[in-house]
């Protein structure tokens, strides 16, 4: 498909052919009909990117900040790199569109394929031909109204969040500074809801378009005509609010706020202004001073954002979605009136030179629309779907990381957030009394468990202050053994905190998480991360594989996963909190498999039978091999969890839920020798290898590509899924 990106290095538009993104659960995947050009934030952004570099860093000190604070942690070099390396990549436009719903994910029961919708995000609702939209940043669009007035929805909330922050009552005088499309919009809204609307804006064009629309009365900020309509309309007592809805470097918006603003108004910023506000001015009226932030309640909130939840409307009356869905509703009602505002419709093929004309204003615009092509996604092939790609994310390492110093002979101290069944039963007893290792601090939730695990285990101290023994120096490796939901999050404060993590699967949940966890390594310099895979060092897996012995050619493997049903109230069956059941678990059997095939998997495909968890999933491998994995609930419970057959150059090798063992070669074969007295599915020699890692300062048990390589193919299992097409892994070695 092609979206429209930038880079803000060189500053160069381009109409990019992308993959077409996967349909996750929690959203849709939305096919583009219109989507709008901001004129003011999207050119603002434009024009930065063809700036200098000392340009943009005027332009953002926050930014600048930033880099000065990395300069600090990590020295000149790497933080150069990371500066280039983000200068120089593509980014995306665009934040409002609406268009026709193609796909629906799972827990999406709102709208159904082929429903037309409104969407806004500046991460969802891009120039694109296709997006996938969280539930949270679409609505459907009323009976009526057309597409190209739907795509107006989320300017159209950015405006209407600004009149709630001004809190207009009915008969008052409100005062627009910036006719744009924000402020024309914020014109219309005020008119709507019985506000008598004074607009102001150097350009004659945009005055004359506002009074067409409602305004009483609109004017150059330098002309005496709209302080004289001020003092007319509020018998000279100034205007009960006034809105900023302008940009630029002037601090002639703030005092001319404060000049014609009535004792106690109310000043809202919705644009992206100078804000050096005259102390004596705002002081003696005593102005409120108020920010609208976006579109509304929700805004840069990830639990309402992505993943759905919604704010109660009795504590939060208008959120990002109800916003949305209001304006659209007051635009099919005819109260506001969009068509007006369009200056241009493109064709989306068209976008580059769009832009262009727009930054060296040849073409003057209030609004421009992108006009998209229709008909369904095919390939070139004709009328096959398009086949999702999923990217593993690179492991950016900057040059000079090393391993934290430690003391010589000083025992390996470790902490633990989380002491659960999991860790109780299976890590803890494997490191209680280990020669070389100090349990030197619990974290949990609750004082009582802390206090339980401390006696249990012997830890020198037991806390729920996670930050404290994130700080502590003396602590050289943290284990993450919590909910699934918190495991990226911890790893990545662990990380920037600079210790060695070793954190109970999954590494992630989402492909967002994932980059976040990586993110971490790359600031921090800190790549010291074991995921607890623990299957490949089960010392029975390790023998059979000896005994096999190297391949030639590609293998077949098929992996039988006997999961079984879950218990009533099983925190695994919260898919929407803390990920699906595969999800969380199937990185092992990933994990285990590439282990076999010593790759790691190039693509996945996935399909389920309808109404349970029973999934079949297969791995496609570099080399040709494949790896097939069956994980079924719905087996005897006393058969075997875990059985496998990997078959290649004449020979097969059978794995028995880690008791026994064969290996098949035509002329012999090879039993392991005894029954292990229990099963051995390695986690004592995992945590051998990392606590030696962690002393030692070499390598880290698992390379880090594959353990990212394991996360992003259990993520893209999902993504098959819903696609029902097999996902590419791009990037994968």
């Amino acid at each position: 498909m092609k979206q429209v990106v930038q880079n803000y290095r060189s500053g160069e538009l381009a109409l990019l052919d992308v993959p077409v993104p996967g349909c996750k659960p929690g959203g849709v995947l939305v096919r583009t009909a219109y989507s709008l050009i901001s004129t003011g934030t999207e050119l603002m952004k434009v024009s930065e990117a063809g700036m200098s570099m000392v340009g943009k860093a005027r332009s953002r000190p926050d930014q600048v900040a930033k880099v000065v604070q990395s300069v600090a942690v990590n020295g000149v070099p790497a933080t150069y790199r990371k500066v280039m390396g983000k200068l120089d990549s593509y980014t995306p436009l665009g934040y409002s569109l609406c268009g026709v719903v193609e796909q629906v994910g799972a827990g999406i029961d709102d709208v159904k394929v082929g429903d037309l919708v409104a969407c806004a995000g500046n991460e969802h609702a891009l120039h694109a031909e296709l997006n996938w939209v969280p539930k949270n940043l679409y609505t459907p669009v009323p009976d009526g109204l057309a597409p190209r007035g739907a795509a107006f929805g989320t300017v159209g909330s950015i405006a209407l969040q600004g009149l709630r922050q001004g809190e207009p009552q009915l008969g008052e005088v409100a005062l627009v500074i910036g006719l744009g499309l924000i402020g024309q919009l914020l014109a219309q809204l005020l008119t709507a809801a019985g506000v008598r609307v004074v607009g102001v804006d150097p350009d004659p064009e945009r005055c004359a378009l506002a009074e067409r629309l409602g305004a009483a009365a609109c004017g150059d900020p330098d002309s005496a005509a709209v302080a004289h309509a001020v003092a007319e309309l509020t018998a000279g007592h100034g205007v009960d609010q006034v809105y900023l809805a302008a940009g630029g470097s002037s601090n002639q918006p703030v005092e001319l706020a404060a000049r014609l603003a009535r004792d106690r108004g109310r000043v809202v910023d919705i644009g992206k202004c100078r804000l050096d506000l005259p102390w004596n001015a705002y002081y003696e009226k005593e102005l409120d001073v108020r920010f609208s932030r976006s579109y509304g309640p929700g805004r840069y909130d990830p639990e309402y954002e992505l993943e759905g939840r919604d704010y109660p409307i009795g504590h939060v009356r208008w959120t990002e979605r109800r916003n949305l869905a209001c304006f659209l509703d007051l635009v099919a009602r005819g109260r506001v009136d969009v068509a007006p505002l369009v200056s241009h419709v493109a064709d989306f093929d068209d976008a580059v030179e769009t832009y262009g004309r727009l930054k060296d204003g040849a073409l003057k615009a209030v609004a421009v629309l992108f006009r998209y092509p229709d008909g369904a996604a095919e390939d070139a092939a004709g009328g096959a779907p398009a086949v999702p790609v999923v990217t593993v994310p690179a492991v950016a390492r900057p040059a000079g990381a090393a391993s934290p110093a430690r003391v010589a002979g000083r025992p390996v101290r470790l902490a633990f957030v989380g002491a659960g069944n999991y860790a109780s039963s299976m890590l803890l007893p494997h490191l209680t009394g280990r020669e070389g290792v100090e349990l030197s601090a619990v974290v949990t939730t609750t004082a009582l468990s802390a206090a339980n695990a401390q006696r249990k285990f012997g830890f020198t101290r037991a806390t729920t202050d996670l930050d404290a023994v994130l700080g502590d120096p003396a602590v050289d490796a943290v284990f993450v053994v919590t909910r699934h939901s918190s495991h990226a999050a911890l790893t990545r404060r662990a990380l920037l905190a600079g210790k060695a993590v070793f954190v109970e699967k999954p590494l992630a949940l989402t492909e967002d998480e994932l980059a976040g966890v990586l993110a971490a390594v790359e600031e921090s310099g800190n790549d010291r991360l074991q995921v607890g895979f623990n299957r490949r060092f089960a010392p029975l897996l390790r023998e059979a594989q000896e005994r096999f012995g190297a391949r030639t050619g590609p293998a077949s493997l098929r992996y039988l996963v006997n999961a079984g049903r879950l218990d009533h109230g099983s925190w695994y069956l919260r898919a929407g909190s803390e990920g699906s059941r595969f999800t969380g678990e199937g990185g092992h059997f990933v994990d285990t498999a590439s282990r076999l095939l010593g790759a790691d998997p190039v693509s996945v495909y996935a399909v389920a039978p309808p109404g349970n968890d029973d999934l079949q999933v297969v791995l496609g491998y570099p080399d040709g091999s494949t790896a097939t994995l069956s994980y079924v609930t719905g087996g005897a419970p006393g058969f075997p969890k875990e059985t496998l057959d990997l078959v290649a150059d004449g020979r097969v090798l059978r794995f028995d839920d880690f008791v026994r063992a064969s290996v098949y070669d035509g002329r012999r074969r090879w039993v392991s020798s005894r029954l292990p007295k229990a099963r051995d599915k390695g986690q004592s020699a995992e945590l051998a290898a990392f606590v030696k890692a962690v002393r030692t300062g070499g390598p880290m048990p698992v390379p880090l590509e594959s353990l990212v390589a394991t996360t992003a193919a259990t993520l893209a299992v999902p993504t098959s899924l819903a696609a029902g097409v097999p996902v590419t892994l791009a990037g994968a070695r």
